[in-house]
């Protein structure tokens, strides 16, 4: 399984008036993990939607568990959870600059046509990608 590392550093605009970190913000963290996760296969979101290609989120769950501050260096660690050809599970957990867990969650995406949102096979349409998450996917006995 690869897990791709990515440091965040806190900024004052995506804390609250406690100084934390306010909750939307992770989901903007976990794109950047996401992204950072997927050059690191070798591909990009970016020559994907070159192809009229799109990668909507059908499904997100977080758990916060502790608060990554203002002024903090955040760790996001990112990695394919599961993966079936269609759909693809992210898995993510998020670090205070303590090293404490901040943040477990996992996306689900989908692949879809930009102009008619028609679901397509990564595993037809981008074997490369494909077989790259296969490789890099969690073993189920992990």
């Amino acid at each position: 399984m690869h897990v791709a590392e990515t440091k965040v550093e806190v900024r004052y605009a995506e804390t609250d008036q406690m100084g934390v970190v306010y909750h939307a913000n992770y989901l903007v963290w976990m794109e950047v993990g996401r992204t950072k996760l997927i050059e690191d296969l070798g591909f990009r979101y970016a020559d994907m939607e070159k192809d009229g290609i799109i990668s909507p989120v059908i499904d997100i769950a977080i758990s916060y568990k502790k608060p990554v501050r203002y002024g903090e260096t955040a760790t996001v660690k990112t990695w394919v959870e599961q993966y079936d050809g269609l759909r693809v599970e992210y898995g993510y957990e998020i670090y205070t600059e303590a090293g404490e867990l901040a943040i477990v969650a996992t996306s689900k995406h989908v692949c879809v046509t930009k102009d008619r949102f028609r679901p397509i096979s990564i595993r037809r349409v981008y074997p490369n990608w494909h077989q790259a998450y296969e490789n890099a996917k969690k073993q189920q006995s992990e």
